[in-house]
């Protein structure tokens, strides 16, 4: 059917449920953002440890050795996860813009596509929620690294 010539009210409409979408794609590109200033900053420290023991090699003790190879795999793990936690806060963002596609389509097609709507914003409510879930491993992690750093004068 389509929209007609007396559709300023369905517009109106599509546009008032695609608003609280787009407020959640905007809260997820600030998500990504931040992961991936950390992913660099986990991503730089472990250049630095990978220079520093390229360039050292020959004069570290088997502790400073034992520290460095530690906190490296540690930085990895960091990596993996904040990795993970970008593709569920993405794959967020990407069910959220099925969503707002999907209430213009069926509003304006006539198209009842209620069920799919619903389960593309449970979809991207789920990765969401892995995504929080992740970031909340990544300050464990950090909170654990700080802990590591009071117990040790390395590093």
């Amino acid at each position: 059917m389509g929209l007609t010539g007396g559709s300023l009210e369905t517009v109106t409409q599509m546009i008032q449920l695609a608003v609280a979408p787009v407020f959640l794609i905007t809260g997820i590109a600030g998500f990504l953002g931040m992961f991936t200033g950390r992913l660099t900053r986990v991503i730089d420290r472990v250049e630095e440890i990978d220079k520093y023991v390229n360039s050292h090699r020959e004069i570290f003790c088997e502790i400073e050795d034992k520290f460095l190879e530690e906190r490296r795999h540690f930085l990895i793990k960091r990596m993996e996860n904040i990795n993970y936690a970008i593709f569920a806060a993405t794959a967020a963002g990407l069910m959220t813009a099925v969503v707002i596609i999907s209430v213009f389509y069926s509003a304006s097609m006539s198209v009842n596509g209620d069920d799919f709507i619903a389960g593309s914003f449970i979809l991207a409510m789920i990765f969401l929620i892995i995504s929080l879930i992740l970031f909340f491993r990544e300050i464990q992690f950090t909170n654990q690294y700080i802990k590591i750093k009071k117990k040790t004068k390395l590093g």
